[in-house]
């Protein structure tokens, strides 16, 4: 199946009042395990590199390339995204690579900075057919510097999204970025306020701190793009963790590795039939 864009899974989502799962990456096995689960669960998904991964990795190059590797071997549609770039050059790098969306942070800035820097980057990558989406709100967690308490103006994304032209908003409703525990509490109303205030899709960061029945009424309420990374991380490392218990003389790491990527797979399956069936009220939203 052709490498998908971004427009092309979020766009008929948004229609439908579907969420869309995009999971962070850290190595292969990840990207291998989150499409082997998209497989399965017969649904389109994202694959998204963050610039902190970039950065462990040495570089964007090898990352990138592997997961579009995968992603063209898919039997699913498959996006593959720059997560929280935070410099254009990164960005420019990304659309060199082949990565057709990009997720551009300005948000720790000014709001007027944000808005210039913002629509600098939306301009160049809308010229290359680049999707892109920003951040308006500070969503907590990021770099342990964030509130978890910020929260995201209506109004004032009007005017973010009439003045920079980005295709999506992440926005700040109450999640935080690498929670350990499902407790998030998100406030719909105002998601439902945002989404009434600006016609691009709406996405969730941190949303590996929010139950099931959160994330089912988040995007009844509004919300499309859902990224989830530290679930998963959760996930991969209990299982490694498990293995090397139960085989503790184990020195292969294709063995252990094995064990996290399998386990990583099913969870995907999981949670992207969760999104997937909030429009025609078939999740069952219980938290697991």
């Amino acid at each position: 199946m052709p490498l998908a864009t971004m427009g092309e899974i979020i766009g008929p989502a948004r229609a439908a009042g579907r969420g869309v799962g995009a999971f962070n990456v850290i190595g292969i096995e990840h990207a291998e395990a989150i499409v082997t689960g998209a497989e399965a669960a017969d649904a389109p998904v994202v694959l998204q590199i963050s610039e902190n991964c970039a950065a462990w990795h040495g570089a964007l190059e090898p990352i990138a390339r592997a997961c579009l590797a995968v992603a063209r071997a898919a039997a699913v549609p498959v996006a593959v995204h720059l997560d929280h770039a935070t410099g254009a050059e990164l960005v420019r790098a990304a659309s060199s690579f082949g990565l057709s969306s990009v997720m551009y942070d300005a948000s720790g800035l000014r709001y007027d900075e944000n808005v210039r820097v913002t629509t600098e980057v939306a301009t160049w990558c809308h010229d290359r057919g680049i999707w892109v989406e920003a951040e308006l709100g500070e969503i907590g967690g990021k770099n342990g510097v964030h509130s978890s308490l910020a929260r995201t103006d209506p109004g004032q994304a009007r005017g973010f999204v009439a003045d920079t032209g980005v295709d999506a908003l992440a926005v700040a409703v109450g999640s935080s970025h690498a929670m350990l525990r499902r407790d998030a509490v998100l406030d719909f109303g105002l998601i439902g306020r945002i989404r009434r205030a600006v016609g691009v899709p709406l996405v969730l960061h941190g949303s590996s701190g929010v139950p099931d029945e959160g994330l089912v009424a988040a995007i009844r309420a509004g919300l499309t793009k859902i990224n989830i990374a530290t679930q998963l991380n959760k996930v991969f490392t209990a299982a490694v963790r498990n293995y090397l218990v139960a085989e503790p003389a184990v020195v292969d790491p294709r063995r252990y590795g094995s064990a996290g990527r399998d386990a990583i797979a099913p969870e995907v399956t999981r949670l992207l039939g969760l999104l997937s069936a909030c429009v025609a009220g078939r999740a069952g939203g219980r938290d697991r």
